[in-house]
């Protein structure tokens, strides 16, 4: 039987994708903690954890009447992106999908009662969300992306991460489960935006919004997501992105509120033009992800 191996909330920023001169100069001429965080992600955990395939949530592909899943044989190409293409533009892709699991995550969530459809289109766009830390992060490994249904709400997203879960145990693979995206998700306006680039957290829009997220930073390192789940209204109010979907989901998908892992921050918690943005590691307990 399969397993999640392991779980994250990882920033897809798009900073990562400039060159290292570039991050530099945006950051008072230092390194952005993201880049180096996402290296030790490859180096320390996903080469240890040999995983079959990693699920990416792709908190930039936003669907409407349901969750929808790639179950493609394989994915190849080139992106750039409509909302940056200076930063990353003709980025090269080849990397190959899980139909099986695909499918199955999509039939398990129809089952759960939350619409889900699998989609084996090729014309299908791919997101940088996805194709970020598919740059850093995937090597021989498969790659399943899920998107962000911009309709749903916390259940929802917890109940299609739940399916995610189930395929996985259904199915001999190792799944990792990323959660692509940031936290608190408001830019500072255009006129304002070069005067607030670094990755510093006193640039993140607000004081409120940064205390919002460090103490759910706090929340995740003690393993206490319940108080996570139970709080998304109030975090609402400082606009996680993706309403927070991408990390619930990932939550769904090793035990919901009833998870007990404790996040280890692989990056400090920095701005990105206003947003919050982190990469926090969740490893499966011994005694298993609700133990």
């Amino acid at each position: 039987m399969g397993e999640i191996v392991g779980a994250g909330l990882i920033s897809h920023a798009p900073t990562i994708m400039f060159d290292e001169a570039t991050r530099r100069e945006l950051n008072d001429g230092k390194e952005i903690s993201l880049v180096p965080g996402l290296i030790r992600i490859r180096d320390e955990v996903l080469d240890r954890l040999e995983a079959d395939i990693i699920v990416i949530v792709d908190s930039h592909w936003f669907t409407t009447v349901e969750h929808v899943i790639s179950a493609h044989e394989h994915r190849h190409g080139h992106m750039t992106s409509s909302e940056l293409p200076r930063g990353m533009a003709g980025i090269p892709y080849d990397y190959p999908g899980d139909p099986e699991f695909g499918k199955l995550a999509a039939s398990l969530g129809d089952g759960l009662g939350t619409p889900t459809h699998a989609s084996e289109d090729d014309h299908l766009p791919v997101y940088y969300a996805t194709i970020n830390l598919v740059h850093y992060l995937q090597e021989s490994e498969r790659v399943v992306s899920v998107s962000v249904v911009q309709t749903g709400e916390p259940d929802d997203f917890l109940t299609m991460g739940a399916a995610l879960g189930e395929a996985a145990g259904r199915l001999d693979r190792r799944v990792v489960v990323l959660a692509s995206g940031g936290m608190s998700h408001t830019f500072w306006r255009l006129k304002q935006i070069s005067k607030h680039e670094a990755s510093d957290p006193v640039h993140i829009i607000t004081p409120e919004a940064r205390a919002a997220d460090e103490l759910r930073l706090e929340w995740m390192k003690a393993g206490d997501h319940r108080r996570i789940v139970d709080s998304m209204e109030d975090y609402m109010e400082y606009n996680p992105e993706g309403a927070f979907g991408h990390f619930l989901m990932m939550l769904g998908a090793i035990g919901g509120a009833d998870c007990t892992a404790k996040g280890e921050l692989f990056s400090d918690y920095e701005n990105a033009t206003g947003t919050g943005q982190v990469h926090v590691w969740f490893e499966r307990p011994e005694k298993g992800w609700t133990g």
